[in-house]
């Protein structure tokens, strides 16, 4: 009898019961992907205690992004053969509308070892007790559960178990939705060259205590052994993982690529994947974004994409902050093949004579009509005690960039941003604004805040790109060729080149502040960090700060990068002139009620904001006849129809009775 991964899953009951010798000899002799890639989760899989603390196997693509690396490839990894009370290494969760999904990570078993984890909770005056255990997954040695019915108003201790004394321990956190203000770390790109603990980013982020954890991506650049660099990641930041809901998406870097065009699911065939789609195997792919997102909350379009390859796009509210949770690589269109080349690769344009509309063709896609349906519904749902709504994701939707790996690179457009395809791009941030949402993301190794524009500059919403954790790989610059501010300059910064300016791909941005690193070879001057966003539900303004990896957070506002905090005001997400007013709404019988603004000439949903208070007046960005539609979660209570704008103080009143 032949044995096959197949065959081993119809018998895992068996291999949990007694963990065989047949277990014993699949682990040490079939590589867990095929014999074509014998390098994939080696030092985790086979007879992986023998293995020492051997370094991942260099990326085969490793000049895809332009960027050499270093003799020796990556650092080595932290080791796999750990005693056997410390196997379980990491947990984190989050918890929505009733439902606990809480993953564990744990260093890779031993044949003898059951393959089962244990979660175990301490309600208030109680004792521990035993409320689910789960299957250890192989390969990847992670565990999830889900538990129904959750009471999320109350802070449990919890800890997962493995055998006798193996345990990992950490709070579930009450949803704090009495605070009025709601603080977002902001975190992405921590490279694997510099190994070891990152104790001086953790003991900031004690002390400013954020109520979520959002990682961006690429936390590990393990590339083909992920679950060692998903270890080595969950050791650094486990003491702060530990206790508050962590929002955690996999980027391009931890699914093995220099960049990511997912193209709905598609089989990448050239080096750099510009042609879209993934390199390596779905079972791979799969136990990558399994690890890192499995406790995310349930996709409300679970459908897998083509080959089977899972989605964990979604939403998760904290404290009255709604947040959409956004796979921008994965229904992307790869532009090899799709659009002129005009630089030495499909994806990197150097040419000025250029025109950016020549690569903004029918049929390409940024977010996919999946995604953009799930925010046109987002946008206008406030059930589950939304306040405020936030849109996060991997990259911005922009080119804020000049500099590509060194002070000296110039590069005019990058495709592997979210600002091509320009249509899609447009498409997106049109929904975003329709929430008056922020947008937060990393990737870009340069942290920036931009208000994106769509049909002219300051239109729409504002995103912030935080730092690199740790980048010892590749800088990027803001460095205008002519060395000027743009028009409407922020005024007062510190910073030379602020105001309008249009990307390389034409998109208009008004750049507000950005992080330039001083000198790439020197951590002090690399301009690390990380972002920390303040959401602050009572006076509706929104402030972006920016850390750096050294600073001292108590040192205050002076130890943030130049340029930082940015303040802004929840509606200015919304940046369309104003061209008149609605009636005032004086709501009788319901408080901070859903009101929904329509375009009457084109039924276009212009925003859908919950308001504060009992009174509410929308304002319009065209003179014609505008609906308003009011419900307590959604718009679809009453409708008020036929509402032409007029002067501020001219408009008059509209009594709403609920």
């Amino acid at each position: 009898m032949k044995l096959t991964r197949r065959l081993l899953l119809k018998i895992a009951p068996v291999v949990l019961l007694g963990q065989s010798c047949i277990s014993r000899a699949f682990a040490a002799a079939v590589p867990p992907f095929g014999e074509k890639y014998p390098n994939l989760e080696s030092l985790t899989t086979g007879e992986w205690w023998n293995k020492g603390t051997l370094a991942a196997t260099p990326n085969a693509n490793k000049n895809a992004k332009g960027k050499a690396k270093a003799a020796g490839g990556p650092s080595a990894p932290p080791s796999m053969n750990v005693p056997r009370d410390e196997v379980v290494c990491f947990a984190y969760y989050t918890q929505q509308n009733g439902v606990l999904k809480l993953s564990a990570q744990l260093f890779p078993l031993k044949p003898d070892e059951e393959r089962v984890a244990r979660l175990e909770i301490q309600p208030a005056g109680e004792d521990w007790k035993e409320i689910a255990r789960t299957e250890v997954f192989y390969p990847g040695w992670d565990a999830h559960f889900r538990v129904e019915g959750w009471d999320g108003t109350k802070n449990v201790p919890y800890r997962v178990r493995h055998g006798e004394k193996a345990m990992f321990e950490g709070l579930i956190r009450r949803d704090p939705v009495e605070k009025d203000v709601i603080v977002v770390a902001n975190m992405s790109c921590n490279s694997s060259r510099t190994i070891g603990p990152r104790t001086e980013i953790v003991d900031n982020l004690r002390a400013q205590d954020p109520d979520v954890l959002f990682f961006g991506g690429d936390q590990t650049y393990r590339h083909t052994e992920h679950t060692a660099g998903w270890i080595e990641f969950g050791l650094q930041f486990r003491d702060i993982i530990r206790d508050r809901p962590t929002v955690c998406i996999p980027d391009d870097h931890d699914v093995g690529h220099p960049n990511l065009w997912g193209e709905e699911g598609g089989q990448s065939h050239i080096e750099g994947d510009a042609d879209g789609g993934y390199r390596y195997p779905v079972a791979y792919v799969n136990q990558v974004q399994r690890q890192q997102s499995w406790h995310l909350p349930d996709a409300p379009d679970p459908t897998p994409v083509n080959r089977d390859i899972s989605v964990y796009f979604t939403r998760m509210t904290v404290g009255g902050i709604d947040f959409a949770i956004l796979e921008d690589r994965k229904f992307k269109t790869g532009p090899a093949g799709m659009i002129p080349q005009m630089g030495p690769r499909p994806d990197h344009i150097n040419d000025p004579s250029y025109d950016p509309k020549s690569i903004d063709l029918p049929g390409l896609e940024l977010l996919g009509p999946r995604q953009e349906k799930f925010l046109h519904e987002w946008s206008q749902d406030y059930s589950g005690g939304a306040e405020m709504k936030c849109v996060l994701s991997a990259t911005a939707f922009c080119g804020a960039v000049h500099m590509h790996g060194g002070p000296n690179s110039r590069l005019l457009a990058d495709l592997d941003c979210n600002g091509w395809p320009q249509s899609g791009r447009n498409r997106a941030l049109r929904e975003i604004r329709r929430a008056w949402a922020p947008h937060l993301c990393g990737d870009q190794h340069l942290a920036v805040v931009v208000k994106h524009g769509i049909e002219t500059f300051g239109d729409g919403p504002f995103g912030f790109t935080s730092p690199a954790l740790v980048n010892t790989i590749y800088g990027r610059w803001w460095h205008p060729l002519d060395e000027q501010a743009g028009p409407n300059p922020v005024p007062n910064s510190p910073l030379p080149w602020t105001g309008d300016f249009k990307d390389g791909l034409g998109n208009p941005i008004s750049m507000l502040a950005y992080a330039n690193p001083e000198n790439i070879q020197n951590e002090q001057q690399r301009a690390d960090g990380y972002g920390l966003i303040r959401f602050d539900k009572k006076s509706r303004k929104i402030t972006f700060e920016c850390w750096p990896r050294f600073s001292k957070v108590s040192d205050g506002d002076k130890a943030q990068f130049p340029g930082w905090p940015v303040t802004i005001a929840l509606d200015a997400n919304d940046g369309r002139a104003i061209q008149g007013w609605l009636p005032e709404l004086i709501f009788e019988g319901v408080e901070n009620p859903v009101v929904q603004v329509i375009e009457e000439a084109t039924a276009d949903i212009l925003y859908t904001v919950r308001v504060q208070g009992t009174r509410f007046q929308p304002r319009v960005y065209s003179t014609g006849k505008h609906t308003v539609k009011v419900g307590r979660n959604r718009p679809d209570a009453q409708s008020i129809e036929g509402l032409e704008p007029k002067p501020k103080d001219a408009a008059g009143s509209r009594q709403v009775k609920f």
